[in-house]
């Protein structure tokens, strides 16, 4: 029983370095623009997780010091095997990063004045902020769920945008908001949803593909 468990145990490892060694060239941009190809492969694809779970892990990903992709490994790798699984994942997805960023780096002080060059770092640039829309949206879609959670989603975005206020702020008022509205639904007896009901199970499979 034991042999059976440390082989399963040592493929799920194997598993995690792989799908996050693939998924590791994908973080141009930021984590944010690789959040739909990793659900892409940890719900639709491996189940790891469920839909709803997505969520809980932007908004852990989001809230705690580090990249997104980065936490989002861990997040992954620790609920399948703990904290040896956090380690592999979080080893996984950078490692291709840190080897492409050297490469890059090197071949950027050689041709950084060369037009094409020039052209197709521009081209990235817009790719990456529509994928940074559609990841948006989807996180939308599974985090906005009634009256409340949309204004506080608008009045965060308004902040950003339009006042000199740090993130960090949004990120601790989020959850006292939250914690807020649920105890007042609750004092007047309205319904305190804390999660968005799935209504129809079947993947969406229309992600945008994000290997570069």
């Amino acid at each position: 029983m034991k042999a059976r468990k440390k082989k399963k145990d040592i493929k799920v490892l194997l598993q995690l370095f792989t799908l996050f060694f693939k998924l590791g060239p994908s973080t141009f941009g930021g984590g944010y623009a690789m959040i739909a190809a990793i659900e892409r492969e940890i719900v639709n694809k491996k189940a790891w997780l469920k839909p709803g779970e997505i969520g809980d892990m932007v908004s852990v990903a989001g809230s705690a010091p580090g990249g997104v992709a980065v936490n989002s490994a861990a997040f992954v790798g620790y609920k399948l095997a703990g904290v040896l699984g956090a380690v592999v994942a979080v080893f996984a997805i950078t490692l291709p990063t840190f080897l492409i960023v050297l490469i890059l780096s090197i071949l950027g002080m050689l041709f950084q004045d060369v037009p094409k060059v020039q052209a197709a770092l521009k081209g990235v640039h817009a790719a990456v902020v529509a994928l940074i829309i559609v990841a948006a949206y989807k996180i939308g879609k599974a985090s906005i769920m009634d009256i409340p959670t949309l204004l506080i989603a608008s009045i965060s975005v308004l902040l950003l945008l339009f006042t000199p206020l740090h993130s960090l702020y949004l990120i601790l008022g989020g959850p006292v908001a939250g914690v807020a509205i649920i105890a007042v639904k609750k004092v007047l007896g309205l319904s305190a949803q804390t999660e968005k009901q799935v209504k129809d199970q079947q993947a969406d499979l229309n992600y945008l593909e994000y290997y570069i």
